[in-house]
């Protein structure tokens, strides 16, 4: 039963947009739609008729090559750089969106006070219960970027590593004065796999602009060079948009190098939110 005197969460019903509120292991709306806590703690807020497929984002293979590559380290230099960044600017409410297995929300944790109550969205399933299972003190959701069922101006940070967004969502979820954090790739970003894939293979263009509504206050440029090993290299492809032009022979290339330094290339933009 619906129990309006309760303290108003920071969710909102996807169906009707309505607050959401707690009742047991259910949230409810005051028109009754329920949505059930999973065993592993996440809440699932993507309603079946907002879905494109039947299993929406990365499949298992690919967020199982991604989880193989980031555990083993390579991105700790960015994600560390990501976390002093946001521990600066000390939120209370923060958003990993497209948050995948939860690898930056954990870093965040373990180089940020734990004063700080952390959110992790993403549309695929399977990676949102296995970052639930890993960080049972932060609160993950399935969602579309599109559609955050989150209240107007509950973040007042917001962090979104190589993930899609919506510009309106961004300004209606964070707080006036809000920051927005955006890691994209620079120039040389993976440029020795690219020169596998492509014969003729150019730089990435940067990223100049920020989201309508903000403005920028602070760039990092982070590259250094990794050099993982052949299964690795893999994994690391399946993370990127241009594997799809990988094919069989590609991949047996890259795989069959003795050794190969790969450049990583990393623009981190800091925003803050300056209308609404």
């Amino acid at each position: 039963m619906y129990q309006p005197h309760q303290p108003i969460s920071c969710y909102v019903c996807p169906l009707c947009a309505t607050s959401l509120q707690l009742i047991q292991k259910s949230y409810v709306c005051e028109n009754n739609h329920h949505f059930d806590l999973a065993k592993e703690g996440y809440l699932n807020l993507l309603p079946v008729q907002h879905k494109r497929s039947v299993e929406p984002g990365d499949n298992k293979q690919m967020m199982q090559a991604r989880r193989e590559f980031l555990e083993a380290g390579y991105y700790e230099p960015m994600a560390k750089a990501v976390a002093m960044m946001v521990n600066i600017n000390q939120p209370k409410h923060l958003l990993d969106l497209g948050c995948g297995e939860g690898y930056y929300s954990r870093m965040i944790e373990a180089y940020c006070p734990n004063t700080m109550m952390l959110h992790g969205v993403d549309i695929a399933k399977f990676a949102i219960a296995a970052a639930a299972k890993k960080q049972p003190n932060a609160r993950f959701i399935v969602a579309s970027s599109n559609r955050l069922p989150y209240t107007d101006q509950y973040f007042d940070f917001v962090l979104r590593v190589f993930a899609p967004s919506n510009e309106h969502e961004l300004g209606r979820i964070l707080k006036p004065s809000g920051f927005l954090l955006t890691v994209t790739p620079g120039p040389r970003h993976l440029w020795q796999l690219k020169e596998f894939i492509y014969t003729d293979a150019k730089e990435h263009a940067l990223e100049n602009g920020v989201a309508q509504g903000f403005d920028r206050i602070d760039t990092q440029h982070i590259s250094y060079k990794i050099a993982p090993n052949p299964q690795q290299r893999i994994a690391l492809l399946q993370m990127t948009p241009f594997a799809w032009r990988a094919n069989e022979s590609v991949q047996q290339a890259i795989k069959d190098v003795a050794e190969l330094e790969i450049e990583t290339d990393f623009i981190l933009t800091l925003a803050i939110k300056t209308a609404d």
